[in-house]
């Protein structure tokens, strides 16, 4: 698939709908009710990604694209580490299992202080690389801040109870293993609408799957 903002676009809107449409199903199962977001969270964060392009290709107000860069990255890089292990953590009943995940949220809030800083101390960029936009902001130790940052994301998504959410987990560390390969300066970017269009899956099997879920063996 060629990355572009057409494709950021049609991206977010299809996980848009889907996750919209899961969210109307949620009902009364609070507990699933951050995963159930993650969908529509990621679509708009695709969607505002797509102001980031024409920005840079002086489409839209240099203002309009670098504020919509800044909406991206404060999204990628200090609200998601967070949320996704709170929201495996919402899902999991008291218990061993629950403790597991803890952890992943306090290293998610590390990372997520530590990228912060980052972005507050600059500089911040993007510019156009081979499909896909290529962001910086002067992070210094990168190896090793990307490294805890997959740790916190997909590590608490692969020690749920739940089978689909732990798929979702292992298939996005393989993901992230072979973008930081590609492309560090544009893991972002790319991670970031994968996730999205996974994400989507991890929504249909909420809807569809009802309040029984298959779990895991083990740490129940």
């Amino acid at each position: 698939m060629c990355f572009s903002p057409q494709a950021d676009v049609v991206g977010g809107l299809v996980v848009g709908a889907i996750g919209i449409d899961v969210l109307r199903h949620v009902g009364n199962r609070r507990d699933h009710l951050g995963m159930a977001l993650l969908p529509v969270l990621l679509a708009a964060h695709q969607l505002d990604e797509a102001f980031v392009w024409w920005g840079l290709q002086g489409h839209v107000a240099p203002q309009v694209g670098r504020i919509a860069m800044w909406a991206y990255l404060a999204f990628a890089f200090v609200v998601l580490p967070i949320y996704l292990p709170l929201a495996v953590l919402l899902l999991e009943p008291p218990g061993r299992r629950r403790a597991t995940i803890l952890p992943f949220v306090a290293l998610g809030v590390i990372v997520a202080g530590i990228l912060f800083a980052a972005l507050l101390r600059g500089p911040v960029t993007a510019h156009l690389a081979q499909n896909h936009l290529a962001y910086g902001i002067g992070l210094h130790a990168r190896v090793p801040i990307v490294g805890a940052y997959i740790v916190a994301t997909c590590g608490s998504l692969i020690f749920s109870r739940y089978h689909h959410i732990v798929i979702f987990g292992a298939v996005n560390l393989i993901a992230i293993a072979v973008l930081v390969r590609l492309a560090i300066d544009g893991f972002a970017s790319l991670w970031c609408a994968w996730a999205a269009l996974t994400s989507a899956a991890i929504a249909v099997q909420l809807r569809f799957a009802g309040a029984d879920h298959t779990v895991a063996p083990a740490l129940r």
